[in-house]
C-alpha cells in the first residue's frame, strides 16, 4: 500500500513574469530516498523552499506527513530538517557543543540533548573529534556534523541539498553510506545533487525537472531504459578532431575527455559505418568502446529536447 510522506499536487510558483514551477506533481514514500534532478534554474531549490516552509506556492498543495506546508507550517517544521550545500556549523564551537546548542534551539530537555548528542557523535564517527573545534574538521567531518545537527530533533524528513559538494571521492563515498543508513532507519531523504552518479547509486526514485515541469519520473533503471540503446564512445587525440567528428556525426561531446558519445542500434553495422566516415576524413579515434546508458545520457536526452509531456514509471 502506498504510504506517502511527501505529496505535491499542481504546484506553481512565479517570480514576476518568470514561471519557476509550472504545475508539478510527485509523491515520496516514507523511508524512501528521492532525488530531484535538473539544470540550474529548473526549479529544484524553489521546490525545496516550499516543502521546507520557507516560501509559499502561488497555487497547488505541498504536504508533509499529511500537513500543509503553508497553512500548518509550524507543525511541518517539527517533522523536517534542511541541510544546504555548505556546512553551517559554528567553527568556534566543538562538535559536541554544536550539537548541544542545536538541542537548546530545538527546546529539548537536557537529558534528551545529552543522550542524542552521544548517539549522534558515535553514529557519525565523530567521537574522537567531539572536543575539538569544528574549524579543525575536514570537509567530510563538517558535512557529517552538519547532518548530525539536522537529526538532533528526530525529523521524519531530511532535505539534503547538494550534500557532497566540495567533498573528495572518499568522503563522498562515506557520505553515500551514511545516507543509505539513514534511510534504512526509516528517515525519508529528499536529495538534490549535481552528481548524476550519486542519484544513480542512492535514489529509490528519481524525478527530473525541466522548465518548471516534472518531465520524467521512475527508478534509475527505468529511466535508463528510456534511452535503450548502447552508447558508442569515440575518444580523440585533439579537441579539433573532436569538433570535426561532432560536426560529421552529431552525438554528445565530453570536451574534458575529448570523447564523442553516439547512440547505436545495430552495434556492428553502426561501428563499421562510423569508422568508415571518420577514415574518409583522416581522423580516426585513439580509443573506441561501447557502454550501457547512464543517467547522464537520460539527463542530456531530456533537457536537450522540449518535452511533450510527463513520463512516469511504477
Amino acid at each position: 500500500m502506498n504510504d506517502s510522506i511527501i505529496s505535491v499536487k499542481d504546484l506553481k510558483k512565479s517570480y514576476g513574469s518568470q514561471k519557476v514551477l509550472d504545475g508539478i506533481n510527485f509523491e515520496v514514500e516514507r523511508g524512501q530516498i528521492f532525488a530531484l534532478l535538473g539544470e540550474n534554474g529548473a526549479g529544484k531549490t524553489t521546490t525545496i523552499r516550499i516543502l521546507s516552509t520557507l516560501i509559499r506556492p502561488d497555487e497547488g498543495i505541498a504536504m508533509i506527513d499529511g500537513l500543509d506546508t503553508y497553512r500548518e507550517a509550524n507543525s511541518v517544521k517539527k517533522r523536517i530538517s534542511l541541510t544546504g550545500q555548505y556546512a553551517t556549523v559554528d567553527e568556534l564551537l566543538t562538535g559536541e557543543e554544536n550539537l548541544q546548542m542545536m538541542g537548546r534551539l530545538n527546546h529539548l530537555n537536557r537529558s534528551t540533548v545529552k543522550k542524542r548528542t552521544a548517539t549522534l557523535l558515535k553514529q557519525f564517527d565523530l567521537l574522537e573529534a567531539a572536543k575539538k573545534q569544528a574549524k579543525s574538521y575536514s570537509g567530510g567531518m563538517r558535512r557529517r556534523l552538519d547532518i548530525a545537527l539536522s537529526l538532533l530533533a528526530n525529523p521524519k524528513v531530511i532535505f539534503l541539498d547538494e550534500p557532497t559538494t566540495g567533498l573528495d571521492p572518499r568522503s563522498r563515498l562515506n557520505m553515500w553510506i551514511l545516507i543509505k543508513e539513514l534511510a534504512s532507519n526509516g528517515i525519508t531523504i529528499f536529495l538534490t545533487t549535481q552528481y548524476l552518479e550519486e542519484a544513480d547509486q542512492l535514489a529509490d526514485k528519481i524525478a527530473l525537472i525541466h522548465n518548471g515541469k516534472i518531465v520524467v519520473e521512475g527508478t534509475a533503471e527505468e529511466l535508463k531504459r528510456m534511452i535503450g540503446e548502447e552508447k558508442l564512445v569515440l575518444q580523440f587525440q585533439s579537441e579539433a578532431n573532436l569538433i570535426k567528428a561532432h560536426n560529421l556525426l552529431d552525438g554528445q561531446t565530453d570536451h574534458e575527455s575529448k570523447c564523442l558519445i553516439l547512440t547505436v542500434k545495430d552495434t556492428t553495422e553502426d561501428l563499421r559505418n562510423t569508422l568508415n566516415t571518420l577514415h574518409e576524413q583522416d581522423m580516426m579515434p585513439i580509443d573506441i568502446y561501447f557502454r550501457k546508458p547512464t543517467l547522464e545520457d537520460v539527463f542530456m536526452e531530456i533537457t536537450s529536447h522540449k518535452p511533450e509531456g510527463e513520463v512516469k514509471y511504477g
